[in-house]
């Protein structure tokens, strides 16, 4: 259900806002064609809100971090993850399972990163074909866990650690596997499946259990339970939706990474933008 409240501007002038994590009172995202891993404090109404903490020359999105507290940023053209603590280097190179470039993705609190990528390349014109998600473990190891998935893309690893969720954007679907003690996953199920018109992108979980999904076509995000039921929706004005996380020191504020369109063309351009809107559950899990 729409109930008219529209989310607010925070930060405006971004190439590509995407990724968002909230960390130690701060929110992270990547901004693609700007190269850049941004940290940002919305309480902050100074010129200084909004920092670079590292730049990814082959452009950053899904990221998370390690038990030591150090970054781990996916490089999407190159299909690597990158490990940043003070100094950036190589953590692990998916190319070889990656047929394309990689996008979202979860770290644990083991430090298991998932990793999705989008199969074929949509803006070379390739025609769409199923890919895999990747998980990387600690040491690097980059095993390939689940495949037959349609542009794997947001993902969502629930509170206890048990469950990886993963959008699957052009399925149309939420897609849930069980996550065993060896990191490989099983029992693959629906989690929620919708029609045609949503495509979701990133998502974040609260803690009923519910999703919160971007969907960018449509523009709007949605909250949606297992099963598929919709318990609220929020149109974003024209502007299509590709991310969002809950966040704030009490993770009631979900934060939208929005744009007016996705694609390399985006890069002359300074569309995107950072938008919250307060909620009533507060986020849970990962991220």
């Amino acid at each position: 259900m729409d109930d008219g409240e529209r989310p607010r501007t925070l930060l405006d002038g971004l190439s590509f806002p995407e990724g968002p994590r909230w960390r130690a009172g701060r929110l992270w995202f990547s901004d693609f064609y700007t190269h850049r891993v941004i940290r940002f404090d919305p309480a902050d109404d100074t010129a200084d809100a909004a920092e670079t903490v590292v730049e990814i020359p082959s452009q950053p999105s899904g990221l998370g971090w390690m038990p030591d507290g150090s970054l781990l940023v996916v490089a999407m053209r190159d299909r690597q993850v990158m490990r940043f603590d003070g100094a950036l280097r190589l953590h692990a190179d998916l190319s070889a399972h990656a047929p394309a470039p990689c996008n979202d993705m979860a770290v644990d609190d083991l430090g298991r990163a998932w990793v999705g990528n989008f199969g074929f390349d949509r803006h070379r014109g390739e025609a769409p074909r199923d890919t895999c998600v990747i998980r990387v473990d600690a040491d690097g190891a980059a095993v390939p866990v689940a495949d037959d998935l349609a542009f794997p893309n947001g993902t969502i690893v629930t509170p206890d650690g048990a469950t990886l969720i993963v959008a699957e954007t052009l399925a149309h679907r939420l897609t849930a596997f069980t996550i065993a003690a060896d990191g490989s996953l099983a029992d693959r199920r629906v989690f929620a499946a919708f029609d045609d018109t949503v495509f979701p992108d990133g998502i974040c979980m609260d803690a009923e259990g519910a999703v919160w999904i971007a969907d960018p076509r449509g523009r709007r995000v949605l909250r949606a339970f297992e099963g598929g039921r919709v318990a609220r929706t929020i149109a974003l004005g024209g502007r299509g939706a590709y991310a969002c996380v809950l966040g704030g020191p009490d993770r009631r504020t979900l934060f939208i990474c929005t744009n007016t369109g996705s694609g390399p063309a985006m890069a002359d351009k300074r569309d995107g933008r950072i938008e919250a809107i307060r909620v009533d559950v507060p986020g849970a899990g990962i991220p």
